[in-house]
């Protein structure tokens, strides 16, 4: 008697490591003019300020009567804080890390149903032997190349210089320069004269992805800010203040003794960047945001805003079932690249037995 076929079902375990595993981002101090010895340039190291604050938040109808503003300011709002500074001999924050890029996108790192992986494998080598990974590539150098990684560094900054090195046996094999201020972050369009290297290096993202060769980038960043200026590293999430009394208000990342902390950039956050190239999900007419990091749901947090909604069955989980379980390849070319590069960017996707 011949067996019934089972229906496809997406599996209850399923995981994806990233394929673009950035290092931290460490930062330097030194002068513009001095870029060539760069390697050299001391540590900023994070430090520790007190101040003295007013109030200044919004307050409850209760505490807007006169003599309790007046009580409430003359009690001090003292605030310790990290910060980090340039010297005030150096006008250039240095920023430097790696990037390895790994194949075998779309291959699942856990996976308990054996028909589901074998369906995906399927379909994600279709979509590479169609589209390749050449567009993906290109917008993962771009944001290389662009300094978005520096975030708030980058803005206000007067010059920014972004070096890229491929590196093989420690060696560098390939180099690039880029004035990172002449690529836009509102598109992927790059400025006269750079196509050439800018296509170079994504041929380099594309070789790694497609697991062709082994990629290892050094990316070191330039910006011009000003003497003696204040820079930018990552942010802590301190979850437990304990006793809030005498905790600091704001705590930065910090690499080494605890007295001397490098400052730097959390990995995650270079990575947020790199993988901010989500142009395909759906806008309303008149809005303009730009690119969005690519999201199972399109999230933007600092908007509280999710621009692929299950509703539209533009989320990623919606477009995977759809391309996976039914062959309904999604429509648009770019939400065939979205469900790509969100298996690049990794995560846990398994589909749980409860409602």
């Amino acid at each position: 008697m011949a067996k019934t076929k089972t229906t496809l079902t997406t599996a209850s375990v399923l995981a994806f490591e990233r394929k673009l595993d950035p290092s931290d981002g460490l930062f330097s101090a030194g002068r513009w003019a001095e870029m060539a010895n760069g390697a050299h340039w001391p540590a900023i190291v994070i430090h520790e300020k007190s101040v003295r604050g007013t109030i200044s938040n919004r307050l409850k109808t209760k505490e807007q009567d006169p003599a309790k503003l007046d009580a409430a300011i003359e009690s001090p709002n003292l605030q310790r804080v990290d910060v980090a500074t340039l010297p005030n001999d150096a006008d250039t924050l240095r920023v430097r890390f790696t990037l390895r890029v790994l194949g075998g996108a779309g291959t699942p790192s856990a996976c308990n149903n054996a028909d589901y992986q074998a369906q995906l494998q399927q379909t994600v080598a279709a979509y590479v032997a169609e589209q390749g990974f050449g567009e993906l590539a290109r917008r993962y150098a771009y944001n290389l190349v662009n300094g978005r990684f520096l975030w708030r560094n980058r803005v206000g900054a007067e010059q920014v210089q972004v070096e890229v090195n491929h590196l093989k046996e420690s060696k560098v094999a390939q180099s690039w320069a880029f004035d990172a201020m002449s690529f836009s972050l509102r598109g992927f369009d790059a400025p006269a004269g750079a196509d050439a290297d800018l296509a170079a290096l994504a041929a380099v993202i594309d070789d790694g992805l497609a697991g062709q060769a082994y990629v290892l980038l050094e990316v070191v960043a330039y910006a011009r800010v000003g003497d003696g200026q204040e820079v930018y590293p990552s942010q802590e999430l301190i979850l437990d203040k304990g006793d809030k009394k005498g905790q600091k208000s704001r705590t930065l990342y910090g690499i080494g003794p605890e007295k001397s902390q490098t400052a730097a950039l959390h990995s995650q956050k270079i990575g947020n960047a790199l993988r901010t190239i989500d142009t395909w999900y759906p806008v309303e007419v008149g809005e303009a945001l730009g690119p969005i990091a690519v999201e199972p749901y399109g999230s933007v947090t600092n908007q509280g805003k999710a621009y692929r909604q299950p509703k539209a069955g533009v989320d990623f989980y919606n477009l995977l079932d759809a391309w996976v379980l039914k062959g309904q390849a999604p429509k648009n070319e770019g939400d065939r690249h979205f469900v790509m590069a969100t298996l690049i960017r990794g995560g846990v996707f398994g589909d749980s037995d409860k409602e």
